[in-house]
């Protein structure tokens, strides 16, 4: 069979993905969104897990036309957002409850985005024990280098001396603050354009996700207010804790020292 528009991009399949569970005219939305989501994810991650080699190797060009399409990405994410308010609470109310314990907190991939940026809790895994593909996939990005450790060793490759403790840092653990990292990106921001331009996509980075959890959070509210998510997650309460924690904490701890 000849390659057809159709048949590549297996629309047949795509298309039968959409199955509301009640005749709700608003579940299709739901759904599309949320697929949309998941499908944006995949993009990001694949497009980050390049970033991450093109550090490694030294290619700064090359990561700065790669940030420039994450960070593309995320303003759309941020953006689905408005679609998805056009839908009332009694729009979502009619067909809530067919959800049961289906929620958001479940998304495997934008766990895998977090590990991947450097938010690690160990806790997150729990959430996802019963499939072992799923948990096998989750420790892969949870044991290995997060953007931010790519980063520093971007930076020993520009001959910057990042201390040892930050190369060979326990992978598992959140990232924290460092002086001498900070001293490091001052003089960076001082005398040296092309890696303080790489600094600034990763604070965009930043700020475009805390970008996302906050409209994500209004848009909770305006929906279902403080009642619980779904999945019995604590809804709005849980994801307002997410909100305004940074990713890379020495970007924005120099801001007031340059």
């Amino acid at each position: 069979m000849p390659v057809s528009y159709s048949n590549y991009l297996k629309l047949d399949e795509l298309l039968d993905l959409q199955r509301p569970l009640s005749h709700e005219h608003d579940e299709v939305l739901f759904i599309i969104i949320h697929q949309v989501y998941e499908l944006w994810f995949k993009e990001i991650l694949h497009e980050a897990d390049h970033l991450q080699n093109l550090l490694e190797r030294n290619d700064s060009v090359a990561a700065l036309h790669t940030f420039k399409r994450i960070l593309t990405v995320l303003k759309i994410m941020v953006a689905q957002i408005d679609i998805l308010e056009t839908m009332t609470p009694l729009d979502f109310l009619s067909f809530r409850e067919r959800l049961e314990a289906g929620s958001g907190f479940q998304s495997v991939q934008f766990r895998e985005f977090e590990f991947l940026l450097g938010l690690k809790r160990h806790g997150a895994l729990e959430h996802h024990g019963g499939d072992v593909q799923v948990r096998g996939r989750l420790e892969s990005r949870y044991n290995a280098r997060s953007l931010w450790d790519s980063f520093v060793h971007y930076l020993s490759a520009n001959g910057y001396k990042v201390p040892a403790r930050a190369l060979e840092r326990d992978l598992t653990k959140p990232l924290e603050p460092s002086e001498e990292i900070q001293e490091i990106l001052i003089d960076i921001y001082r005398n040296d354009p092309t890696i303080a331009n790489i600094c600034e996509r990763l604070v965009d980075l930043d700020e475009g996700l805390q970008e996302w959890r906050y409209r994500h959070v209004k848009m909770v509210e305006r929906t279902i207010g403080t009642k619980l998510g779904t999945g019995g997650s604590a809804g709005a309460e849980y994801l307002k804790n997410t909100l305004f924690q940074p990713v890379f904490p020495d970007l924005w701890a120099i801001r007031s020292r340059l």
